[in-house]
């Protein structure tokens, strides 16, 4: 006896559409196919031809079936009232599409249903429900009026939005709850046959005609209605991305599908001969009736979802790195920024690579080019040091800097001189650790030994880009770690900044500073910074340096450095 019956909405790889065809009719299974009225006649002619004689195959009236239209719904309608006109043995009746694969025995899905013959297999939930939802469209789908098709984006935008401002709203037919599910659904002969012969049915068409995809909501609606005893889930796999598009299939799944246990999937890719050769065997029941599991492919899916919208910390790509905050964090390992620091300590690079054993480059962002380790024209990851390639897009150069080092911390210079194009994602990075010694600018400036008129105009611009930066640093929106120093306390006790520094970078080495290193000779610093006041500048966050004292010892100023374990 008869009792499963296949409905097959069909639009692309007709080849594939009558190869699966073949397959549910060789199986006992009537099969009832709608043809796309987009399709053109001489493929249109080929389908039925592969499909000729076949005693159990029956074409209906055929629609134009666009993506979330009506003519979805009234194709199914047309092919239900076929499909029950034909086969009155048929119990239950199976809508699928072209690109609908069986992944188990068609035996084990009769017998599957045969023990459950009054259940619909419809998922069929309330808008409030939904959280699936993608488009910004639940309950406005049922509401409002959509005389254009979603793929006429800028007319349906702008009708939705109109008929929101203007407060236009379609009243719900009177007993109607409207659900939403899977296109793809298993009913029974009892309830699709009280859904097309509904008394109501001219109204509730007439009103489902003007609903947002209303494939996915008609039968879900109507079956609540008529079902005596509804499954809320699909027998059908169907995945969906994050944009809600279909997943699509393919031979490397293989394994995926076997693992999940349900009856069918979609979308098959066309080209997956070893899905189509390794499914469509016949053959009878193997094993028991057990519960489809599309859980496993769910995780599997979900996972790899989060992989591609979320990524790894610090790595970009193409589908995240046009829309801002996509990303998984702004880099992909903690680094040190050193502000001042190079211009106060001598050898200072060397030094923090001693202590830290890790790569300490120069000035990253210097205009001439960008100063790796060591002297280096490259960095890891073909990174050059050119100007022109860093500057075309900075934050992308310091993001594969890291994540093409982060085995290891990276620490470079920073300062007023450099492009300062760099700050604001600085200090926005909660991985970026930013040490700073104000007015470290002017050192350079002072050892230079030029006439003072000359450097004047030079500190004047230092210090007011200075000054921008460390209103950066400072904003409310900074999450990087900072901490400043005046220049004149730096000197005076260099020995506990320079530890809190390596605490944080070496969290572990536990190694104590007896020594600082070898800090740059200030003498006459303070008359230096007297001689710029003169002239009309008054120097900012240099601290306390008398003009007629030198600056404070610093414990170990001249010595070498000392760690010890």
């Amino acid at each position: 006896m008869t009792t499963l019956g296949i409905l097959m909405l069909c639009h692309t790889a007709l080849d594939r559409a009558a190869q699966v065809a073949r397959h549910w009719a060789a199986e006992g299974c009537p099969v009832v196919l709608h043809l796309d009225a987009r399709v053109g006649p001489a493929a249109a002619a080929r389908l039925q031809a592969a499909l000729a004689g076949l005693p159990g195959v029956r074409f209906c009236p055929r629609r134009r079936c666009d993506w979330g239209t009506w003519g979805l719904v009234a194709a199914t309608q047309d092919a239900a009232a076929v499909m029950l006109g034909a086969f009155p043995s048929v119990r239950h009746v199976c809508l699928a599409s072209g690109a609908c694969l069986p992944l188990r025995p068609v035996a084990e899905l009769r017998r599957y249903l045969d023990e459950r013959p009054d259940t619909d297999f419809i998922e069929s939930v309330t808008t409030a429900d939904v959280g699936w939802t993608v488009g910004g469209l639940d309950l406005e789908r049922f509401t409002l009026h959509f005389p254009v098709p979603w793929r006429r984006r800028w007319l349906f935008d702008r009708s939705v939005t109109l008929q929101r401002r203007l407060g236009l709203r379609r009243a719900i037919p009177e007993g109607v709850v409207p659900h939403l599910g899977s296109q793809w659904w298993c009913l029974t002969r009892r309830t699709l046959a009280a859904i097309l012969s509904d008394p109501r049915r001219p109204v509730l068409d007439a009103y489902f005609r003007r609903v947002w995809i209303p494939d996915e909501s008609y039968f879900q609606t109507l079956a609540r209605r008529h079902a005596r005893r509804i499954e809320s889930r699909s027998l059908t796999l169907a995945t969906f991305d994050a944009h809600g598009k279909p997943h699509v299939f393919y031979d490397d799944h293989l394994g995926l599908l076997r693992q999940s246990g349900c009856f069918l999937a979609r979308k098959i890719w066309p080209g997956a001969d070893g899905l189509y050769s390794g499914f469509l065997v016949p053959g009878p029941a193997e094993t028991a009736a057990a519960e489809p599991d599309p859980g496993v492919i769910d995780q599997v899916f979900a996972a790899a979802a989060l992989r591609r919208t979320k990524g790894r910390p610090g790595l970009y790509m193409q589908s995240r790195c046009p829309r801002e905050s996509w990303e998984n964090g702004k880099t992909a390992a903690p680094y040190s920024v050193f502000e001042g620091f190079a211009e106060v300590v001598a050898d200072f690079e060397a030094w923090l690579g001693q202590a830290t054993g890790g790569p300490v480059h120069g000035h990253l962002y210097a205009p001439e080019r960008a100063m790796f380790a060591g002297g280096a024209t490259t960095a890891a990851g073909a990174l050059s040091d050119s100007a022109t390639l860093r500057d075309y897009n900075p934050q992308s150069f310091l993001t594969s800097l890291i994540w093409n080092g982060r085995d290891r911390r990276q620490c470079f210079q920073f300062g007023p001189r450099d492009r300062q194009e760099i700050s604001w994602f600085l200090a926005m990075d909660p991985n970026a650790q930013i040490s700073v010694i104000t007015g470290a600018w002017a050192v350079p400036l002072f050892r230079a030994g030029r006439e003072m008129a000359q450097i004047r105009r030079e500190a004047a611009a230092l210090q007011q880009t200075e000054t921008a930066h460390l209103e950066v640093l400072r904003s409310r929106h900074a999450r990087a770690r900072v901490r400043i120093w005046p220049l004149a306390s730096f000197v005076a006790d260099p020995i506990g900044p320079l530890q809190t520094i390596l605490d944080e970078i070496s969290p572990r080495a536990r190694h104590r500073l007896t020594l600082a290193p070898r800090l740059v000779d200030l003498t006459g610093f303070g008359r230096f910074l007297q001689a710029l006041r003169n002239l009309g500048l008054k120097p900012l966050r240099m601290g306390d340096f008398p003009v007629d004292r030198p600056p404070p010892a610093a414990p170990g100023r001249l010595g070498r450095t000392s760690l010890a374990g």
